[in-house]
């Protein structure tokens, strides 16, 4: 596929980086520099090439002049992640990610800026693959990994598999009218006996386990949360998986694959609360199934899911105002569309990719760049997800749920 209209993903401005110019300090609010190896200015949030130090020395002192725009779902975390007090101790948030809100930090780098609370070195110092912040997770070493990632993806669909009709391209700025500029569906065609592949079809027994609308418990059958396992069991299967797990035990982020599966399960599967009701939502539903809430679709980022749902007749196909440049599966696609009723203004999903593959991606940034935006490489394209914590409850040592993950796309 073919960018429609000039769309870049949001890391593309990061790729170009060169020079010796690694560090915000002294450079806050300055004017693109493409000499730079990372940017200051207050457009680098948007593009995804800020210096790792921009939040610690640019944000609190030097305020963006201009809000960036942001998905809903986006914007609804953003608020949540603000209504909890402030953490002055470590406990339970070691590996965090640096948080401007918070009077005190636990991650790789405090000690290097000199902002650690009071109990790091106790509690974190010793922690099993956090004694040296050396260990944290490089943007380079992401982009390796993604890139293994993508090529070990077997059982991601064949060009032949999928025919896809995006007919109308629109500018971010026509998002909001909510017209259906597109008069035919988006799948004209799809191979279904993908969906007899173990992982397709373990994937979509969990599709139907979920109440859309925030506000109303979850409560799993049994067979329901074995449906839960059963995906779990059959993406570790895959080469997609193991190389993920390699990785992340190769980082020491964990001593054994079953460690892997059991956190896994909680970051995606654990409920939390986003509306009135206690345990109405989870990263899983939030991200791969779709939720509404206030009258608007919320994450719903899977294509199987659309597919699926479009096929019922469920899902009308409105517009996209971003295509991938890749030229075989997986793709991305970022579109318009009414579900049932509901709007969804900006919705980006990979296109004809395996679910583990999706899981993969979108753990492993929740991972290494939790509440943030984690840059990739693709077949040699950058991409860049995007992911937020849950802040307002935990599991385990005070360990984040996943509240959503999607893949960046800007103007």
């Amino acid at each position: 596929m073919r960018a429609c209209i000039p769309l870049v993903l949001a890391v593309l401005c990061g790729l170009a980086w060169a020079g010796k110019m690694e560090s915000c300090a002294s450079r806050c609010n300055e004017k693109f520099n493409r000499d730079a190896a990372c940017q200051c200015d207050h457009r680098c949030l948007r593009h995804g090439n800020c210096c790792e130090d921009y939040e610690h020395l640019c944000t609190e002192d030097h305020k963006e002049s201009e809000p960036l725009p942001q998905p809903e779902e986006e914007t609804e975390e953003a608020l949540a992640s603000n209504l909890y007090s402030a953490p002055t101790s470590c406990q339970g948030r070691c590996y965090e990610a640096f948080d401007k809100h918070h009077q005190c930090h636990c991650n790789a780098r405090c000690q290097e800026f000199g902002n650690c609370c009071k109990d790091f070195e106790s509690l974190c110092s010793d922690h099993e693959g956090f004694s040296h912040s050396s260990d944290a997770i490089t943007k380079e070493e992401i982009q390796s990994i993604s890139e293994k990632i993508y090529r070990a993806d077997t059982n991601k669909a064949q060009k032949e598999d999928i025919i896809l009709n995006s007919q109308n391209c629109i500018s971010p700025s026509e998002t909001r009218d909510q017209r259906d500029r597109c008069p035919k569906p988006l799948f004209t065609y799809v191979n279904e006996k993908l969906f007899s592949k173990p992982t397709y079809a373990a994937f979509i027994n969990l599709l139907n386990n979920y109440q859309r609308a925030t506000g109303h418990g979850e409560h799993f059958s049994a067979q329901e949360l074995a449906e839960q396992d059963a995906f779990l069991r059959e993406i570790m299967k895959t080469a997609v998986m193991k190389e993920l797990y390699s990785f992340l035990h190769h980082q020491n982020r964990y001593g054994s694959e079953q460690e892997f599966t059991d956190d896994l399960k909680n970051m995606w599967f654990g409920l939390y609360s986003r509306g009135n009701e206690e345990g109405d939502s989870s990263g899983f539903e939030h991200v791969f199934s779709g939720e509404v809430k206030k009258g608007k679709v919320t994450g719903f980022h899977n294509w199987i899911r659309f597919y699926l749902e479009e096929k019922e007749g469920l899902v009308d196909y409105y517009s996209h105002i971003y295509d991938g440049p890749w030229d075989s599966y997986p793709d991305v696609l970022a579109m318009q569309f009414n579900w049932d009723g509901y709007y969804k203004e900006v919705g980006s999903a990979f296109i004809g990719s395996s679910p583990e593959f999706e899981f993969a991606l979108y753990s492993l940034c929740f991972i290494a760049r939790p509440g943030k935006v984690c840059q990739l490489s693709l077949g040699g394209y950058p991409l860049a997800i995007r992911t937020y914590t849950w802040d307002k409850s935990t599991y385990g040592n005070g360990k984040k749920y996943i509240a959503t993950a999607y893949i960046v796309s800007s103007a």
